[in-house]
């Protein structure tokens, strides 16, 4: 777990007593994740190689559920980029985007049981 997502954990969790998200919740729901550079999946493709996308970093996470999220990083400069931190900084993207998506399904169970 990144520093920054166990931080926004933390904060959403303090004081909270009624139900919600948390991002074990969310980890418990990723069936499979996978990292690559925009320039590996070019070159797979037998395409041109530009340098260009090799510093972006994609996280494909497959929910259990089947549902696909794609979280992505790159640096403005090209010599800041490290793979290492492009895996991260792409995980908590999309991450990032499941927690909304989470909060919702959790609203909508919420919301049927006071019906």
């Amino acid at each position: 777990m990144t520093d920054a997502l166990q931080a926004t954990e933390v904060l959403g969790a303090s004081g909270a007593s009624a139900p919600r998200v948390a991002l074990e919740d969310i980890k418990n729901k990723i069936a499979e994740q996978y990292y690559f550079t925009a320039g590996e999946a070019v070159r797979a493709l037998a395409k041109p190689e530009d340098a260009a996308l090799d510093v972006l970093t994609l996280c494909v996470l497959k929910m259990d559920n089947g549902f696909i999220v794609i979280g992505k990083s790159a640096p403005a400069s090209p010599e800041n980029f490290d793979a290492e931190k492009g895996r991260t900084f792409a995980f908590e993207d999309a991450i990032r985007q499941l927690w909304p998506l989470m909060g919702f399904a959790l609203r909508e169970r919420l919301s049927a049981d006071d019906a």
